[in-house]
């Protein structure tokens, strides 16, 4: 988690062009999470956005819902002072430094994006859904945007091909092998998304559903009645 963070902190100024660069679809995949969100647009409601990083999930979540009150809560000092930046016109937010060990208190929504295939285990991603649950309110939701895995060896493949694909658009070869690809072999640990919406249902949410999903970029999620 250590390595994770001084990357973290690394990038944060580059960030939001190197996610464009990185995720295909990546402003469908913000537009889908946001979204799903089951509340009117006045609701006073309190959300937290796990992972936050520059705080392009909050910027859309406030400017979807003005009257929210979103906490972000992110590993690295300087993803928080960007996103400080970025919301500062927004005058109910709090800001966390920590990992989701910190995640605490009640929520009508947990959002997060691109963040928590950093969970070690299938047992971390298990328990950690079971703790979103627990700290939503009745009525509330959880919408995830994240890298996933396909359901076999040949679709796994196919959707590296096409990530590859993607990057090359905008990325030397040089750079996706020097260092996107080993970094993603290092530091991520994605799951079948298949497993991800059966680890929901286990963990007591409903209305369990896939939003929008690019190869190996999903978002995906549920609600708790």
């Amino acid at each position: 988690m250590d390595r994770i963070k001084q990357h973290f902190e690394e990038e944060a100024q580059d960030f939001d062009r190197i996610i464009l660069q990185l995720i295909p679809g990546y402003a469908r995949m913000v537009e889908a999470l946001v979204a799903a969100l089951p509340f009117e647009s006045a609701a006073p409601i309190h959300i937290i956005d796990l992972g936050c990083g520059t705080g392009t999930v909050a910027k859309a979540v406030l400017e979807a819902f003005p009257n929210a009150h979103v906490t972000c809560l992110d590993l690295a000092e300087n993803m928080i002072a960007m996103a400080r930046a970025k919301l500062a016109r927004f005058p109910n937010v709090s800001y966390v430094v920590g990992d989701f060990a910190s995640f605490d208190g009640a929520y009508d929504a947990v959002v997060s994006s691109l963040a928590l295939h950093h969970l070690v285990t299938d047992e971390d991603k298990m328990r950690f859904y079971q703790r979103i649950f627990a700290r939503l309110l009745p009525g509330g939701a959880f919408y995830n945007g994240d890298v996933v895995l396909g359901a076999s060896a040949h679709l796994q493949a196919m959707y590296m091909r096409q990530w590859r694909a993607f990057m090359q658009r905008t990325i030397s070869d040089e750079e996706i092998e020097g260092k996107w690809f080993p970094k993603y072999q290092s530091e991520d640990r994605p799951a079948r998304l298949l497993d991800h919406l059966k680890w929901l249902r286990q963990a007591g949410f409903s209305e369990v559903d896939v939003l929008w999903k690019r190869y190996n970029f999903a978002v995906y999620g549920g609600r708790k009645q």
